[in-house]
C-alpha cells in the first residue's frame, strides 16, 4: 500500500566549518540537546511519520548519535552538490511515499510545530505541489528572497548571489522550510540544473519549475525570523540557545 501520511527529510549533511569545531553542525548542542533533535521534535508534533536524514560530513558520528531513534531513517550524501542534490539521496527511502514531504534545515532548531502543521495545511487545502515558508524581515542579507507578481502570486525565489537591485530589496524570504506533494517534489529534482552562482542543484528552482508545469505553487508567510535562524558560528549558538531558553521560560 502506498504512504500517504506526512514525512519529513531533514539536510544534515553541512560541515560545520565556520563552527571552528571538531563536532559534526547539527550534534552541536541547544539546551541540552543536539540541535537537530529540536527540528525531529518540531517535525513531529506536525504529524509526521518518518524523519529522513540526509547525513554526509561525519555521517557515521551523526548516525550513531541518533539511531536511537525508531522514526529515523538515514541517507547518505557523499558530495555536497547542494540543498536539491541532498534531497534527491532520499528519493530510495520514499519511493513508495505518495503523501506530503517537509523538507526542512537541520540547523534551525527553533522551528515550531505549528508553522509546520500551517504549511502541511496549506499543502493538502490547495492540493499545492509546493508550499515555500516564507517569513519577512528587514535583516535579509545572505537569504532567497521570494517574488511575487502584481497580484501577489509566487514566481520564483531568488537567491541573494543570483538577485538584481530590486529583488535584493524584498524582505519576504524564504526561511527553507517547504511542503511538497512528493511524487511532484522527486518528479522536480529530475529537472533541476546547476545553472547559478555556486553551479549547484538549488532546492529552491523545484518550486519554479513546478510552476512552470501548471502546478500549484505557493509561498506561504507560515513562520517567523526566528524560526528561520540557521546555526553557523558559535555566536548563532549561543544566540539560538538564548531564544530558546526565554521560550522555555515562558512556557513553563
Amino acid at each position: 500500500m502506498p504512504d500517504t501520511s506526512p514525512v519529513a527529510v531533514i539536510l544534515a549533511a553541512g560541515k560545520s566549518t565556520r563552527m571552528k569545531s571538531e563536532t559534526p553542525k547539527v550534534l552541536h548542542q541547544v539546551c541540552g540537546k543536539p540541535m537537530v533533535e529540536h527540528v525531529i521534535d518540531a517535525a513531529r508534533k506536525a504529524g509526521v511519520t518518518k524523519c529522513i536524514l540526509i547525513i554526509g560530513h561525519k555521517a557515521e558520528q551523526v548516525r550513531a548519535a541518533l539511531e536511537h531513534h525508531e522514526d529515523v531513517e538515514f541517507a547518505l550524501q557523499s558530495e555536497q552538490k547542494g540543498t536539491g542534490h541532498a534531497v534527491m539521496m532520499a528519493e530510495e527511502l520514499l519511493r513508495e511515499h505518495t503523501g506530503p514531504v517537509l523538507v526542512l534545515a537541520g540547523d534551525t532548531p527553533l522551528l515550531q510545530a505549528e508553522s509546520l502543521q500551517d504549511l502541511l495545511e496549506d499543502q493538502k487545502e490547495n492540493r499545492a505541489a509546493c508550499v515555500v515558508g516564507t517569513a519577512v524581515t528587514e535583516n535579509n542579507a545572505g537569504l532567497g528572497r521570494i517574488v511575487r507578481d502584481e497580484n501577489g502570486k509566487f514566481l520564483k525565489i531568488v537567491e541573494q548571489k543570483d538577485a538584481n537591485e530590486t529583488e535584493l530589496a524584498i524582505q519576504e524570504i524564504n526561511t527553507g522550510c517547504f511542503a511538497f506533494n512528493g511524487p511532484d517534489l522527486f518528479a522536480s529534482l529530475k529537472e533541476l540544473r546547476p545553472e547559478n552562482a555556486q553551479a549547484e542543484y538549488y532546492l529552491t528552482d523545484c518550486a519554479e519549475i513546478l510552476l512552470g508545469q501548471g502546478k500549484t505553487v505557493l509561498a506561504a508567510e507560515r513562520l517567523n525570523i526566528q524560526e528561520a535562524m540557521g546555526v553557523n558560528t558559535q555566536e548563532q549558538l549561543a544566540e539560538v540557545e538564548k531564544v530558546m531558553k526565554e521560550r522555555l521560560l515562558a512556557n513553563s
